[in-house]
């Protein structure tokens, strides 16, 4: 194939070319878009992530610029009728202006909150937090990487000081002897990222895949394993108790560059594998052979992604595996490492810069005096009025409209209609709002509950910069304007903190303090973010112009990036990574005689997050045109369900209709469902609320449930 979809006629652009970046995944894989008067066309280019390779969705990614059903004039629900109606700009703004005010005016700052987006650039994630905290001045903020990273945030920073995905290059992955792939389906999540695994084991490497399904990495892999859902954290204190008994723990590296080893040591010193195989499932001949795969390999690396994180335990599962990587001496060392998969397209950049309920620019802590005083300064502001943490993104959720939480929401690049857990509860949350305000390019599920939806521009008509799975900091580069009556989110954060002053001097001062301007915002972060964990100091874009991207911390203009962390030392205040002792508990949900069976969730390779965006292409639409429901024929067969036949899956929240697909890649005690799709077939009706304590992540990969037929 060597031209993409085209996007529908618009007579009179300008012929046009940029170079630029993937809209989709966190792997943003550089691409060209070519505009003529025939429409816009997507052409891989030669970048360090994909190589010149795309996928279906990249591939396709231009057919929505022009896309039917793409918003182009604010919408406002008229309360007469309850319908959402066409209106001008100062209309739709003064109505959002009316309802923030009503509401702090009768409840204070923090009625009014804001839920932000993983694809949403830096300078929007940025400017955002901004608004919320100066503008709004309110607490509550967060986003949807809280559904995506923040386990593997969280235990990143407890153990090494700093949460980068990937502490080295993605190229590391095509020259690993051995790689541990925990979680993960990147087959189906980021295609492209499949040829440096197929380099990998040309050159003779271990494939080693953990996932309770026979997906289509797994069956790429030299060795598969497949536990109980929820029980990867027992897998691994098994695997580190293998290396210690036969070992191949590097003592050197332990007692030179870590501390708290031994209270781990002991931990896992109860995890003998014929535990842990009746426990998970996995065979103690695998968990005896993946062990020595990776205590006897050369370059070795573990990685984890969602299958392993979003559990009520997802922290200390993925702790657990970064206590085996640094028992082995892998972070640091060259060709070596643990890391985890970022999955939104911004998902990296989109944590560091404010979106975060507890989070200032630069990945500091808002509740670090310190961190206040510096960015309080950037924003010309006193410290003390910058408001404090906030809460986690379910919690904020859950608690819209209820009594003392907050009566307004902002919605800029999410859809928690679908993506949420326990989606239904909030779907209803979100109807008891007396303001419901959603900034987005299409009428998603959330959309078309909204007060007042208001238009955004897509990635191919707006600059700024991304941050990828890698922490290198990239280009995305506008090929042409927002169509008339469409605005960029910064024009709209900009205008709605002009209209919320108490006088034109103040409009003034708050227009200017909230540029629409996306290289003026990414100015400012630099300055915002100067000192912190993940220091952009010293790029501007003409440095990531000529260089392909750059790796964040880079602290100063003239000086080096950082493709690789942890070399000489640990970014903790001694300089050494922490081990923590976890120990494997159960699922929040355990089975019952009346949902006795396991339910997990993930992805397909057509469609993408929520679906907004890829269930309204056509040629994804077609490869993937609904939900379904994966079980194994044994199970299929004790409840009477042929392949295609229309089944009911419930929980104790809820339920979800879709079509049977038997398959043997399953294990008979689970059922799986992607949780793309929206209406009867909306899989996040049924997951679980539970979060885990530290990181706020709900347990989207396991609950209980019954199948029957439809």
């Amino acid at each position: 194939m060597t031209d993409g979809a085209r996007s529908a006629t618009r007579p009179g652009l300008t012929p046009r070319e940029v170079a630029t970046h993937c809209p989709y995944c966190a792997l943003q894989c550089g691409m060209t878009l070519r505009q003529d008067d025939t429409g816009v066309t997507v052409h891989p280019r030669q970048f360090p992530t994909n190589r010149g390779g795309l996928c279906q969705k990249g591939w396709t990614s231009a057919e929505l610029l022009d896309h039917p059903e793409r918003l182009t004039t604010p919408l406002v629900r008229d309360p007469a009728t309850g319908e959402l109606l066409p209106a001008s700009w100062d209309t739709a703004l003064d109505r959002v202006v009316t309802g923030i005010r009503a509401v702090q005016d009768d409840a204070g700052p923090d009625a009014v909150a804001v839920f932000g987006g993983g694809g949403l650039t830096n300078e929007k994630a940025y400017a955002l937090g901004k608004f919320a905290r100066i503008g709004l001045h309110t607490r509550h903020i967060d986003y949807n990487g809280r559904f995506c990273m923040s386990s593997a945030a969280a235990a990143g920073m407890r153990a090494f000081g700093i949460d980068r995905g990937l502490p080295f290059p993605l190229a590391d992955l095509g020259r690993a002897d051995t790689l541990l792939l925990v979680g993960a389906n990147p087959a189906e999540t980021m295609p492209p990222l499949v040829r440096w695994l197929t380099e990998q084991r040309r050159g003779g490497g271990q494939l080693i895949v953990v996932d309770p399904r026979v997906t289509a990495t797994a069956r790429q892999a030299d060795l598969h394993l497949q536990p109980l859902p929820g029980t990867d954290l027992a897998v691994a204190n098994a695997l580190l108790h293998i290396a210690l008994t036969e070992g191949w723990v590097d003592r050197a590296y332990v007692a030179d560059r870590t501390t708290g080893f031994d209270e781990v040591r002991r931990g896992v010193a109860a995890w003998w594998p014929a535990r842990a195989e009746q426990l998970s499932g996995v065979p103690v001949a695998d968990l005896e052979a993946t062990a020595r795969a990776l205590g006897t390999g050369g370059r070795v690396i573990i990685l984890t992604a969602r299958g392993a994180e979003q559990h009520a335990k997802g922290v200390d599962t993925v702790t657990a595996y970064v206590n085996l990587a640094l028992a082995l001496g892998l972070p640091g060392r060259d060709g070596s490492g643990y890391g985890c998969l970022t999955g939104q397209g911004n998902g990296q950049g989109g944590r560091e810069h404010g979106q975060k309920a507890d989070q200032l620019p630069g990945y500091r802590r808002i509740d670090d005096p310190a961190a206040r005083e510096h960015v309080a300064g950037v924003w010309g502001v006193p410290a003390d009025e910058l408001p404090g943490p906030g809460v986690p993104a379910y919690q904020l959720l859950d608690s819209l409209g209820t009594a003392g939480g907050p009566r307004a929401l902002l919605v800029f690049g999410s859809n928690p209609v679908v993506s949420a857990p326990r989606a239904g509860r909030i779907e209803s949350r979100l109807r008891d709002l007396d303001l419901l305000v959603v900034a987005d390019l299409l009428l998603s599920e959330t959309a078309a509950l909204a007060d007042v939806v208001l238009p955004t521009a897509q990635w191919a008509e707006e600059d700024g910069t991304m941050t990828n799975l890698e922490g290198r900091v990239l280009r995305r580069r506008a090929l042409r304007p927002p169509p008339a009556g469409v605005r960029t989110d910064l024009a709209i954060i900009s205008d709605l903190a002009a209209r919320l002053a108490p006088d034109q001097a103040a409009a003034t001062d708050a227009a200017a303090r909230f540029p629409a301007d996306p290289g003026t915002v990414f100015a400012e972060l630099r300055r915002a973010s100067a000192g912190g964990a993940a220091d952009y100091a010293g790029i501007s874009w003409d440095r990531i112009d000529a260089d392909d991207g750059v790796y964040w911390p880079c602290p100063t203009e003239d000086g080096p990036d950082t493709p690789r962390l942890f070399a000489e030392e640990f970014a903790t205040p001694d300089g050494r990574a922490r081990f923590h002792p976890v120990d494997h508990r159960p699922a929040a949900e355990q089975v019952c005689a009346t949902y006795p069976l396991h339910f997990t969730t993930g992805r397909v390779l057509a469609q993408y997050q929520s679906g907004t965006q890829t269930r309204r292409v056509a040629a994804l639409r077609r490869a993937a045109p609904e939900a379904f429901v994966e079980l194994h024929p044994d199970l299929a067969a004790r409840l009477g369900i042929d392949d295609g036949d229309p089944v009911r899956v419930t929980s104790r929240r809820g339920e979800f209709r879709a079509p049977a697909r038997l398959s043997t890649g399953i294990r008979p005690d689970t059922v799986f469902a992607p949780f793309h799709y929206a209406g009867a077939g909306r899989a996040n009706s049924v997951t679980n609320d539970a979060v885990d304590p530290i990181s706020g992540m709900p347990e989207f990969k396991i609950c209980a449930v019954r199948v029957e037929k439809a």
